[in-house]
């Protein structure tokens, strides 16, 4: 390479006519997220649902560019920042995966949080610093803990109100059998069911077990026990199967491991999956309020989750949990889409 070259390299511009979105990285105990500040256009609408919608309806092609290869793979997961729809909020955010839209995510919360804490966008201090976010499924509130260096040691946040809709109901899953599974709202539906009912171990060796399992009993719950959330039908969908099982770690609670959206495994605990965790052992007399649980993911990674509160919701009693667990950030990176790239908008190969 010529002696310039690498100058050259570090002052070249795209052409006219390229897309080009900014990001930065960030990993929440394992999982991926892709916050994405600039690039991306603003959906309309009076509520972050209604931006979600606009934003599947015509700009879809540009999620599937970010989260798919070749900038993204399977397990890819992304966050939309968008400006607030209501007062309390700094900020909204459309959450992005590889099959569409999230409507709420607790290891995106704690990411987006510490990314835009230590790269400058929210005022910090050293100490806990509040930042209200808008999601598809309501207002969150998080703290984050932040060093006098800047960075954020952790971040907890109040949840949306979780509930568990069904305990110990059972399904006919194709090619498995009678299924048993809870199904709880923790930000999102999800069905819980017990790892060691199917002889599987949650370890990262056997992801291809779970991801066959997980999609075959939340499309079949789906089918046949559709969720009904009181506030929002675009709520009302199975986002996901969690298999739980003892943790590796005598000291905590249990384990987690998330199959959701097209066979997506969830490297973290999963935030909204913690909270409808908390809701169903709170139905069952099994946690109080302000009694705290520890759960571990696929890598051992942890959340920290707790009972805030007891609330009503369309009739039902409901939480208030509160969730918590850490991120760091991996990169920054501006991604760039050719107009004449013939895979411009990604592909997928599993």
């Amino acid at each position: 390479m010529r002696s310039d070259g690498w100058e050259r390299v570090r002052s070249w511009q795209p052409p006219v006519g390229w897309t080009r979105v900014c990001s930065v990285d960030a990993h929440t105990e394992g999982e991926p997220l892709r916050v994405i500040l600039s690039g991306f256009p603003f959906a309309d609408g009076d509520t972050v649902l209604e931006r979600r919608r606009t934003t599947r309806e015509r700009h879809d092609g540009l999620r599937r560019a970010l989260m798919w290869e070749p900038r993204g793979h399977a397990d890819m997961y992304g966050c939309i920042v968008m400006p607030p729809v209501t007062a309390e909020a700094d900020l909204s955010v459309i959450f992005t995966h590889n099959d569409g839209y999230s409507t709420m995510c607790g290891h995106g919360i704690i990411g987006v949080a510490t990314v835009l804490v230590e790269c400058g966008a929210i005022e910090s201090r050293a100490g806990e610093v509040a930042i209200g976010i808008d999601t598809p499924a309501g207002f969150v509130l998080a703290h984050a803990d932040v060093s006098s260096e800047g960075r954020v040691r952790r971040v907890r946040f109040r949840n949306v109100r979780s509930f568990a809709e069904r305990l110990d109901a059972q399904v006919d899953v194709p090619g498995v059998g009678t299924v048993h599974y809870d199904l709880a709202f923790g930000g999102a539906y999800y069905a819980y069911v017990d790892a060691a009912a199917f002889g599987v171990r949650l370890v990262p060796g056997e992801a291809g077990r779970l991801i066959d399992l997980g999609r075959r009993i939340k499309e079949a719950v789906q089918v046949i026990d559709p969720p009904s959330h009181p506030d929002d039908d675009e709520l009302s969908f199975i986002y996901g199967t969690i298999f739980v099982d003892e943790a590796s770690d005598a000291e905590h609670h249990s384990r987690n491991v998330c199959v959701f959206a097209d066979g997506e495994v969830d490297r973290c605990p999963t935030g909204t999956g913690v909270s409808g965790r908390l809701a169903i052992h709170h139905a069952r007399g099994e946690l109080g309020v302000g009694e705290e649980i520890r759960i571990e993911s696929i890598l051992g990674t942890c959340f920290e989750g707790q009972v805030l509160d007891e609330v009503e919701l369309g009739g039902r009693t409901a939480i208030v949990p509160e969730v918590a667990g850490r991120a760091w950030i991996t990169g920054r990176h501006e991604f760039l889409v050719a107009p004449d790239d013939p895979l411009g908008e990604g592909f997928l190969v599993r």
